[in-house]
């Protein structure tokens, strides 16, 4: 399987930190420990709490969303 942007869309979870949060509008990035941001909404949050704090240490998985965009989905605090 491939991204839309031809890159490989590597299965299994990854490793980053939250970068931006804005919290009135549920939209957040996550830049992995290889460099590359992903955005995400807070219903990707795993505790259900739709709240996470910039530089916090996150788990996920990338997958395209609306428009065919890679995010980061299931996103899991650590």
């Amino acid at each position: 399987m491939s991204a839309p942007d031809g890159w490989p869309l590597r299965r299994g979870p990854r490793a980053g930190v939250v970068t931006e949060f804005a919290a009135d509008r549920g939209l957040g990035t996550v830049t992995e420990d290889g460099g590359t941001s992903f955005s995400f909404h807070c219903t990707a949050l795993t505790d259900g709490s739709r709240q996470v704090e910039v530089g916090r240490r996150v788990r996920f998985v990338v997958r395209p969303g609306h428009g065919g965009r890679l995010e980061a989905r299931v996103v899991e605090k650590c």
